[in-house]
């Protein structure tokens, strides 16, 4: 194989992050043999972050990325960190029990702090701010969910307060929430930075990075595993597949595990610091409770970055979320008027039943998909655990169940499925039902 075999890179998503991170470190892509301890199959945060720790115990890894380092949704997501998993506490361990689930339970609200951590550690510059994640109800029935959420986090000595009509109203500068749970351990932080943050931080450490580098094929070697990619291969004794919402068939039948979801995000012009002041003074990550979520914050330029299900297909401007747009003057009529400079997407992976999926079909293979829109923080911490999965095998307990994948019935039809839980959440969601 030769370099002319390597595919041209795809430009980013024309998301507002790429005017205040820095450049991209270079990736250039594999052209010939390496060999290497542990094989990384997707260069988002959970991929480049497990590399980095890898690499910091003495590990030798490679990540094949088929685009560049946070191309996905990794560099193009909300930039919040909000704890926790999709279900309450109680829930957590219930379904997993006293031991598994409590450290589940543990291990998910603390994530965001983990995170902040591993920034601070590395000195990585992403604009990054621990403001809290601010869990808002658009309907009395959401605050039915809200308030169980804040009951549990408070009974286990969690740093969250409930915030009545009049508190969401002071923290959301809006009257359209009838309640909220502020969490002080989230916060936000501009994604595409911090995952070149990652690559740079791992690049440094000994890990090797090849950008436009896809992986085409996987066989199983006697010691290892050897990946094929258009220009060369790598031969692995292990390897870790994190692709997420760009799943493909490399891994039979891990493609029809997961569904791919579009989340699109749209950017305004940067506000006055008065207009700030009045909306969001605390500036916070705040997502909405209800079946299918809109979440929103501030960035660290003032702009207000609004973001939601999109459609399912990408995007390059506001103008086919003109939804997301509009619903800002529903919340805040005194932004009428503001402009819009960017909109775009990128495909998130959801789960059939919302848990984050770990799968590890043999002792020298891990799977991570399924982050369900809580990608930064969950898959920063949950990356440490993995590289050390990976070094210590079953001697390091993970503190996410590992379950054998499961091929969602009818997967096909995925697109009109989404589509259609889409429309009827929305419809719910107006009702308040």
């Amino acid at each position: 194989m030769t370099a002319a075999a390597i595919p041209s890179a795809l430009a980013l998503p024309p998301n507002v992050y790429q005017l205040d991170a820095p450049p991209a470190p270079e990736t250039p892509p594999l052209d010939g043999s390496r060999r290497a301890s542990v094989a990384i199959i997707g260069g988002g945060i959970v991929g480049l972050t497990t590399a980095l720790h890898l690499a910091e115990a003495g590990v030798e890894a490679v990540v094949l990325e088929a685009n560049e380092p946070g191309w996905g949704a990794s560099g193009n997501n909300g930039g919040q960190l909000n704890p926790g998993l999709k279900y309450d506490p109680d829930v957590i361990e219930a379904s997993y029990g006293p031991d598994l689930g409590r450290r589940m339970v543990s291990f998910a609200y603390d994530t965001p702090n983990r995170a902040f951590a591993l920034i601070e550690r590395l000195g990585i510059a992403c604009d990054v701010r621990q403001s809290g994640t601010l869990r808002v109800a658009r309907s009395a029935r959401a605050l039915t969910g809200v308030e169980a959420t804040a009951r549990q986090c408070m009974e286990r000595g969690m740093p969250v307060a409930p915030l009545d009509r009049a508190g969401a109203a002071k923290a959301t500068g809006t009257d359209a929430y009838f309640g909220a749970l502020l969490d002080t351990r989230g916060g936000n932080l501009n994604p595409l930075a911090y995952s070149r943050g990652l690559a740079r931080a791992a690049i440094a450490a000994g890990a090797r990075i090849y950008g436009r580098t896809p992986a085409r094929g996987l066989l199983r070697r006697a010691h290892g595993w050897s990946v094929e990619t258009p220009a060369g291969t790598v031969e692995a004794e292990k390897i870790l597949i994190a692709t997420n919402g760009f799943t493909d068939d490399l891994w039979e039948g891990l493609r029809k595990t997961v569904v791919p979801v579009f989340s699109a995000i749209a950017a305004s012009e940067p506000l006055s610091s008065e207009r700030i002041g009045a909306i969001l003074p605390g500036r916070p990550s705040v997502y909405e409770s209800g079946r299918i979520t809109v979440y929103y914050r501030i960035d660290a330029q003032g702009r207000l970055l609004m973001g939601g299900r999109g459609p399912m297909r990408p995007i390059g401007s506001p103008e086919p979320i003109a939804y997301l747009t509009d619903y800002v003057q529903t919340l805040w009529p005194q932004l009428a008027g503001i402009g819009w400079t960017h909109g775009w997407n990128s495909q998130l992976a959801m789960t059939r039943d919302h848990w984050p999926h770990v799968h590890e079909p043999s002792p020298d293979a891990l799977i991570y998909l399924g982050c369900n829109g809580r990608g930064v923080a969950l898959g920063t911490a949950l990356a440490q655990q993995l590289a050390r999965r990976l070094i210590h095998g079953e001697a390091f307990a993970l503190d996410l169940p590992i379950m054998a994948p499961k091929p969602i019935r009818f997967h096909g039809l995925w697109p009109l499925a989404v589509r259609s839980v889409v429309l009827h959440g929305r419809l719910m969601d107006r009702l308040g039902l």
